[in-house]
């Protein structure tokens, strides 16, 4: 499948945005911050200043969030898996795999994306390292997909991550991605998903205006954006009826404050952006 057949090919436009905004948080390299990018951040400036004041977060502080949560995550996982392998999907213009192969030569780090974003993120890693591999393509919703697992070695486990993608499927398409990430990790002795995900903005007081606010992105994205969850334990359920064994959910009012993993309970923090993490062994390993 080509790019110019897949009908998610539209979502790559806010790759640029979000690139832009963690080379300004000075959380990425300059190389990932592209012209169209820094375009779309001066654009949404004036509406991210006023919702960090009068919302409590933004999409901008979010970004920081997620990435951090992710990235804090990994870094665990790699403690305790130092054969750890890692395929990040839709990867778009981070900066993660770059940093973590930098940190961890010998990391098996892979991106995936669709075509013409693959090629650009390929040409910008190559700038900075000629020996850096060359980003995957594939659409992951495609028989593709599963050919892109049969790169890993089965020997050792694998973890898949996702940051800024899923809240563009509709539950039936995100239930598909879930299935596919935890049939095709069966073929490894452990298979984790590290992901971001935007909860229901039930618990803000603004919550009509982030409602609006995402009809825009929906409209501008050409996606089925929206909110698929309130509570944690609807997440953790969905995961389970993908095949996941284990699941956990992240919320940054109590990550950060209390530098825990804990959610308490299971309520709604009132974040905007959770992180969720699931997993699966394999009895017979």
């Amino acid at each position: 499948m080509t790019e110019g057949l897949s009908q998610h090919r539209h979502i790559s436009f806010t790759a640029h945005y979000t690139g832009y905004i963690w080379y300004q948080m000075g959380i990425s390299n300059p190389i990932f911050a592209t012209a169209k990018g820094k375009f779309l951040a001066k654009l949404a400036h004036p509406l991210e200043s006023w919702a960090e004041r009068y919302v409590g977060g933004s999409m901008r502080s979010t970004l920081k969030q997620r990435h951090c949560m992710i990235d804090e995550h990994l870094y665990q996982l790699l403690a305790q898996y130092p054969k750890l392998q890692v395929l990040e999907i839709a990867c778009g213009l981070s900066p993660r795999g770059w940093h973590f192969r930098q940190k961890f030569p010998d990391l098996v780090y892979r991106e995936l994306d669709l075509p013409d974003m693959a090629q650009l993120k390929t040409q910008a890693l190559q700038q900075l390292d000629p020996n850096s591999p060359q980003v995957l393509s594939a659409d992951i919703f495609s028989h593709e997909f599963a050919q892109i697992f049969q790169q890993f070695d089965a020997q050792y486990p694998l973890l898949v991550i996702s940051e800024g993608l899923i809240n563009y499927f509709d539950k039936a398409l995100l239930a598909q991605l879930f299935q596919a990430i935890s049939h095709h990790g069966q073929r490894f002795p452990e298979i984790h998903y590290l992901s971001d995900l935007y909860p229901e903005p039930v618990k803000n007081k603004l919550a009509h205006i982030i409602w609006s606010s995402s009809k825009l992105l929906k409209f501008m994205s050409r996606s089925a954006f929206s909110f698929h969850f309130t509570h944690p334990q609807e997440v953790r359920q969905f995961l389970t009826d993908a095949g996941f064994q284990t699941s956990n959910i992240v919320q940054p009012k109590y990550y950060f404050q209390a530098q825990t993993n804990e959610t308490s309970a299971e309520e709604h923090s009132g974040d905007l952006v959770w992180m969720l993490h699931a997993s699966s062994r394999q009895s017979s390993r």
